[in-house]
């Protein structure tokens, strides 16, 4: 009852399924959703150039505006193609349903494979940016920065929890302060050095023969870092089920304003970054310094860092809306766990959510909330998903001939060719810094995909009615009762037991002779005449002397005829209590559960739960149990509590000693007072 409250109070009521329609998100809403992710690359996509360009020294930091304006443009080419992409598959699924659909289902799994796991990058890097802006603002929080990240996952699953709709009203305010903050920013900064030469930046002195050589491999690197800014730009072409109707033209204007917008804002820190010499350190990003040399320290440069930290951290909002939609259409191919293609109480694929945020909270454990870490694992799915997706849209053209079909394959096929030559440069310059994981993890994730897809095919062939033959009637039917011991559970069990058939026994375990024999004399009278036998087990094994048993009985009955084995086991009032028992019948429903049988034999496992504190139809007048004392033990527990957990708060944060000794006094009395309570109610009940 607590749990279903508190998930209501976090996710909402459920929603019919009849509202899935009015779940739908416009271009606005759809804008802060699909490209959270794409937008807040602009708040790092120019530092990772940077950091690769400091190591050539002051002269190739000059560099960094003429690589973002090459990246600016592949973006624009990725996203003509992309808004072909949306037309011609407007049910969603991306770059997956274009290669699976175009060039087969190998290059659809890699697609598929490369996109889930960066959609885990993606949380990964979005959210430890946003940790790191916010401890650019407050240093003191830096030592935290991994709880901080868990915590803002969770926080955002639990959003993305609430529903798309919902989740995109909380969503687009942060993401449009982001975005006219940083647009007032770089119109402030561009005001400020207008008319100013640039100052030479300050690089820290170090000996020349730690500078490395200016050439091709330092600017293909620096590309590489760079070309971050392009990931989610195919998140929008994975959602569009979620705009409103018309859905692909609402998702493709919402794809030509992300890109315009994104592209400004990346081109715009990097022109600034470069106007006034920003050099990269660990203590501070580069957003961080643009700031407070353009605005000072005052409340502008705190909005400016408040909602750069909100969108970096709201951009993984991105992946939590595409990442469970593209594990359903996997799951419904058969690639994932159907549990993945199963619509949550608030219509969205709460089991994708779940794992996502479960995935990504390890990562970022892992790699220590470091975004400079997680920088070389990042982009190469995304480049390669990318380079399929148009790939198969050249295909796709080709072999449907279309009016229009040579405009479309050629903008498509520039798009294919773009992104193949970033995917080069990319494994080129991230392979050894440890994009050679994510090169790994992809052939690994296809194979357990491909071997998901082969059981759920075993499974159909097993379950086929196909040259399935009639099974004849049952003419006898054994019924095993396994007890250890005669009560009330057991009682209900055996009367249970007898409704099925004559042929019922019971038998029992001897692993304590003394409680064996209480129970041999009792049967004769509680039994309700079902004969007992017991089993020996002279190494005190409950389980294996029951299935040591089954077989014998499996001989004796013939292995065509069933076997119902009725387990009765007890229910506590409480769930804590569960763990206070043996659970005997839970470990030998899981033990007849597995056990492989031989022939057309049916073993049913069927179990009796009795209930405590419910009335059981035996026949019996059920004792009312008094709830004596009951209230006040409740309320000497709580208030107990209480002084406890102010004691704790005042001992750890220095309080005044008087204060300590009058908690510490109260503690004593309460605790003497529930004493004295709790033997009062076990005399009187």
């Amino acid at each position: 009852m607590a749990g279903s409250v508190i998930k209501r109070l976090l996710i909402g009521p459920p929603l019919a399924t009849s509202q899935l329609i009015h779940e739908r998100v416009t271009k606005f809403k759809g804008l802060a959703v699909f490209s959270s992710d794409a937008l807040s690359s602009t708040a790092y996509a120019t530092e990772e150039i940077l950091i690769v360009l400091v190591a050539g020294g002051a002269a190739t930091m000059s560099l960094a505006l003429p690589i973002a304006a090459v990246i600016v443009t592949v973006l624009a080419i990725l996203t003509f193609s992309y808004f072909q992409t949306i037309h011609a598959y407007p049910s969603g699924g991306g770059a997956y349903i274009v290669a699976h659909d175009n060039l087969g289902r190998w290059p659809g799994l890699v697609a598929a494979a490369a996109l889930l796991i960066d959609y885990v990058l993606t949380v990964s890097v979005s959210i430890s940016s946003g940790v790191a802006a916010i401890t650019s603002a407050v240093p003191t929080l830096a030592p935290s920065k991994v709880t901080l990240a868990v915590l803002a996952i969770a926080l955002v699953a639990t959003l993305n929890l609430r529903g798309v709709r919902e989740s995109a009203t909380i969503f687009a305010v942060p993401t449009y302060v982001f975005i006219f903050s940083i647009a007032g920013l770089i119109i402030a900064g561009l005001w400020r050095a207008a008319g100013q030469p640039p100052v030479p930046p300050a690089i820290p002195a170090e000996p020349i023969s730690a500078l490395q050589p200016v050439g091709l491999y330092m600017i293909l690197r620096a590309f590489a870092s760079g070309s971050t800014a392009m990931t989610g730009v195919e998140a929008i072409s994975n959602g569009i089920p979620a705009f409103r109707p018309p859905e692909s033209r609402n998702a493709g204007i919402t794809l030509i304003w992300m890109a315009v917008i994104l592209g400004s804002l990346f081109l715009g820190i990097t022109l600034l970054a470069q106007r006034f010499s920003i050099v990269p350190n660990e203590h501070e990003t580069v957003v961080s310094q643009i700031a407070r040399l353009v605005l000072g320290a005052g409340p502008a440069y705190y909005v400016v860092q408040a909602a750069t930290a909100l969108i970096l951290i709201l951009a993984a909002n991105t992946s939590f809306a595409d990442f469970p939609r593209l594990s359903s259409i996997l799951a419904r191919d058969g690639f994932l766990p159907r549990q993945l293609a199963n619509l949550g109480d608030r219509l969205v694929f709460a089991n994708g959510i779940v794992a996502l945020g479960v995935l990504s909270s390890l990562l970022v454990m892992l790699f220590h909330a470091s975004v400079h870490a997680l920088i070389p694992l990042y982009a190469v799915g995304v480049f390669i998903s990318f380079t399929l997706s148009q790939s198969g849209m050249v295909v796709h053209w080709w072999r449907l001939r279309e009016p229009g079909w040579r405009r479309h394959m050629l903008i498509n096929g520039i798009g294919a060719v773009a992104t193949a030559v970033v995917l080069g440069v990319v494994l080129h310059a991230k392979l050894l810094l440890g994009a050679w994981i994510v090169v790994v993890v992809i052939p690994v994730f296809i194979g357990v995909m491909y071997k998901i897809r082969h059981h759920y095919e075993e499974v159909r062939r097993e379950l086929s009615l196909e040259y399935a033959v009639p099974a004849p009637p049952i003419t006898r039917h054994k019924v095993v009762v396994p007890v250890a011991g005669i009560h009330r559970g057991v009682l209900v069990a055996l009367r249970y037991a007898k409704s099925l058939g004559p042929d019922v026994e019971a038998i029992i375990v001897d692993v304590d002779p003394t409680r064996t024999q209480e129970t041999r004399e009792k049967w004769d009278r509680w039994g309700l005449g079902v004969p007992l036998r017991v089993l020996p087990s002279p190494y005190r094994s409950m389980v294996d002397p029951i299935t040591r048993y089954l077989d014998a009985v499996e001989h004796e009955t013939g292995f065509d005829d069933p076997i119902t084995i009725v387990v009765p086991e007890f229910v506590p009032e409480k769930f804590w209590q569960f763990f206070l028992h043996g659970q005997t019948a839970l470990l030998l429903k899981l033990a007849l559960y597995f056990r492989r049988r031989h022939g057309h034999r049916t073993a049913v496992v069927t179990s009796v739960p009795y209930y405590f504190g419910k009335p059981q139809a035996l026949g019996q007048v059920d004792v009312e149990r008094p709830a004596t004392l009951l209230q006040p033990v409740a309320t000497v527990g709580a208030l107990l509590l209480g002084v406890l957990v102010a004691l704790v708060v005042a001992v750890t944060h220095a309080w005044p000693a008087i204060v300590e000794q009058v908690l510490g006094g109260v503690a004593v009395l309460l605790t003497a007072a529930l004493f004295f309570l709790l033997l009062l109610r076990s005399i009187f009940t």
